[in-house]
């Protein structure tokens, strides 16, 4: 068995039938590059080939009564592919605003505990011929990075289906007896978690007096609960509405090497110009800058005895978006400035400090709490966390083929939260910026405006490079 660490086990206890603790990556892919012609029964059997490589697909929750500590990662020795991978058709005309209002009512679904928590959705109908591929895994069990790790299994460089690699298909996730489960628990609850406790508090104690000097000074990163209060920041409903669109990552690199910035600078000034323009036309933008929370991989952070290994390796990096400057240039350059504040404040704190402290989340108690606040509609009675999670992957530069077929478009997808509600995750592959947007649809049903504003705010930047062009070009002449 492979205990769950607390980061990973606190998304199972913050789950809610509102707040769906669901990752999601959707492919537009085009199937007649599928060797020997695509049909789906051919797809699924070459889905269950592949899982057969993919440890984490097919590993399942046990959990017991006597067990005092997180659930446990065991395999499921009654795996049947069928329980995961699934058919339906997208109505017409097949475009991509109904491919993504059928996946906005499916990553809205709760995965079934009781089998590994994850499923494939083929959505078939779509114009000129091509299909989606919904792949839907619980947070609890992955994170960007592992998302990206399980494409690359998946996804390959050429469409003919790879050799496996047998020490994979050998990697098991073993079994767990009650006792066991018991009594390691037992020992990590009241023996492990005392002793670290009393390690972790010293290391504590100076942030949130460092925090106070920073945000007073306007050098590091905002606080929590000071973000401007938005129509985002407000309870949930179960219903989901996402937008995808997709940008020329060489115009975003244009962008980033004219101005000499970095590539997140210039995700941060979309987002926030897209979170701008949105704002202002329907009359709710503050004058203050929005807040972001950016999510920060430790993996190559040290490990060290307070943390408990697992899959969530990530923490979270507060950062303010430059949402209150009307020019985008200037934007652009704030965006940069407020990014590299939060960066150096954030490399002064331990890296595994949340997923520290996650070890003592009291999974009753915690999803007890959460299903009281979520029914009580409490986040609207607290001043924000922060305005929304932008968060920016990196994804292969060469072509990929899921299971055989073409893959034109990758859109990524994360979970949203109570106050909490816009999830902005972008992820570069094969010359395109894809962007997903997912938020509630009882408090923003018109989030197709945000993404269209993604490209109004390339645009802009796009014309002052080449104006700035044009004035090189000229002063080159008068020389």
């Amino acid at each position: 068995m492979q205990r769950l660490s607390g980061l990973d086990a606190s998304f199972l206890y913050l789950e809610t039938p509102s707040q769906v603790m669901n990752v999601a990556a959707i492919m537009q892919v085009d199937p007649t590059t599928v060797p020997g012609g695509y049909t789906f029964d051919g797809l699924r059997n070459e889905m269950a080939r592949r899982v057969t490589a993919i440890p984490s697909l097919r590993r399942k929750l046990s959990d017991s009564l006597a067990n005092v500590d997180h659930p446990v990662w065991v395999e499921d020795d009654d795996f049947r592919i069928e329980r995961h991978v699934h058919r339906i058709a997208i109505p017409s005309p097949g475009r991509v605003e109904e491919m993504a209002q059928m996946c906005g009512h499916l990553v809205g679904q709760v995965l079934d505990r009781k089998k590994p928590l994850w499923d494939l959705w083929v959505l078939e109908g779509m114009e000129d011929g091509k299909i989606a591929l919904m792949l839907r895994m619980h947070h609890a069990g992955v994170d960007g990075a592992t998302v990206a790790d399980i494409l690359g299994e998946l996804a390959t460089a050429a469409p003919e289906p790879p050799e496996l690699d047998p020490a994979k298909m050998a990697e098991s996730a073993g079994s767990a007896s009650r006792r066991d489960m018991a009594v390691g628990g037992a020992a990590n609850y009241f023996l492990q978690r005392p002793i670290a406790a009393l390690k972790l508090i010293p290391k504590t104690v100076p942030l949130p007096i460092d925090w106070f000097r920073r945000v007073r000074s306007g050098a590091g990163m905002p606080a929590p609960f000071l973000a401007p209060r938005t129509r985002f920041n407000a309870p949930l409903s179960p219903r989901r509405s996402l937008a995808l669109t997709q940008l020329p990552l060489d115009d975003v690199k244009r962008v980033k090497n004219h101005f000499g910035v970095k590539m997140n600078d210039v995700v941060l000034a979309l987002a926030g110009g897209a979170l701008r323009e949105y704002l202002d036309e329907n009359g709710e933008l503050p004058d203050e800058p929005l807040v972001g929370m950016v999510p920060v991989s430790v993996r190559g952070a040290d490990e060290h005895d307070l943390v408990e290994s697992g899959t969530n390796k990530v923490s979270g990096m507060f950062t303010r978006l430059p949402s209150q400057i009307a020019d985008p240039v200037e934007r652009l350059r704030v965006a940069g400035e407020y990014a590299n504040q939060s960066k150096d404040h954030h490399q002064e704190i331990d890296a595994n400090i949340l997923r520290s402290y996650a070890e003592f989340a009291p999974g009753n108690t915690m999803g007890a709490v959460m299903r009281l606040y979520a029914d009580r509609r409490m986040s609207g009675l607290h001043p924000p966390v922060f305005s929304t999670i932008v968060s920016n992957v990196a994804g292969p530069a060469s072509k990929m083929y899921m299971l055989g077929a073409l893959v034109e478009a990758v859109y990524p997808l994360a979970p949203i939260f109570h106050g909490l509600g816009l999830n902005i995750t972008v992820f570069s592959s094969a010359g395109k910026l894809n962007v997903g947007l997912l938020t509630c649809s009882d408090i923003a049903p018109d989030i197709w405006a945000m993404a269209r504003a993604f490209h109004d705010q390339l645009d802009l930047l796009l014309g002052e490079v080449e104006a700035g062009a044009v004035l090189a070009h000229d002063a080159t002449v008068e020389d």
